[in-house]
């Protein structure tokens, strides 16, 4: 009789912390699907405002002239940094080079530099990612010295 109390008592004590283990595995894993969905909500929101933009028949180099900003970088080569090179491709403002984190594998039709390498002097670095601005810019502060503004600032500015 003990021995199968014994082996009931460790059967629930092991079902017991099974599930706490499988609770904080499903709990990390909800957090990082979390995090997912913010930035491809913020990105949603990003490209849902460029297009109000467009449709209002204004350009972002607008905004780049109006301030003087002639030469910029690119930070962040993925489906927002191509979208704003594309748009400003038969512009008065010349994108020099992008930089991004990937910059070895990706391909565009301008040089892309990670920010391990030297970066050539622009007016101004546009950061295309919708998260950790404040992180990026510092690192990309140490490197150049220009102003850094963020997509989701600029495409709400406009």
């Amino acid at each position: 009789m003990k021995k199968k109390i014994s082996l009931l008592v460790s059967l629930i004590i092991g079902f017991i912390l099974g599930i706490q283990v499988m609770g904080k595995k499903n709990k990390k894993n909800l957090q990082t699907r979390l995090l997912i969905s913010n930035k491809n909500l913020m990105l949603f929101r990003v490209m849902t405002q460029w297009v109000k933009i467009k449709q209002e028949g204004k350009n972002l180099s607008e905004y780049f002239e109006r301030a003087g900003y002639k030469k910029i970088a690119i930070y962040g080569m993925g489906y927002i940094g191509e979208t704003l090179l594309s748009e400003l491709r038969r512009t008065e403002t010349e994108v020099l080079y992008g930089i991004d984190q990937n910059a070895d594998t990706l391909y565009a039709n301008i040089n892309i530099v990670s920010l391990e390498e030297e970066l050539p002097e622009v007016d101004v670095v546009i950061i295309t990612l919708v998260d950790s601005f404040e992180a990026i810019s510092e690192k990309i502060h140490r490197k150049i010295d220009c102003p850094v503004i963020s997509i989701v600032d600029l495409v709400y500015d406009i």
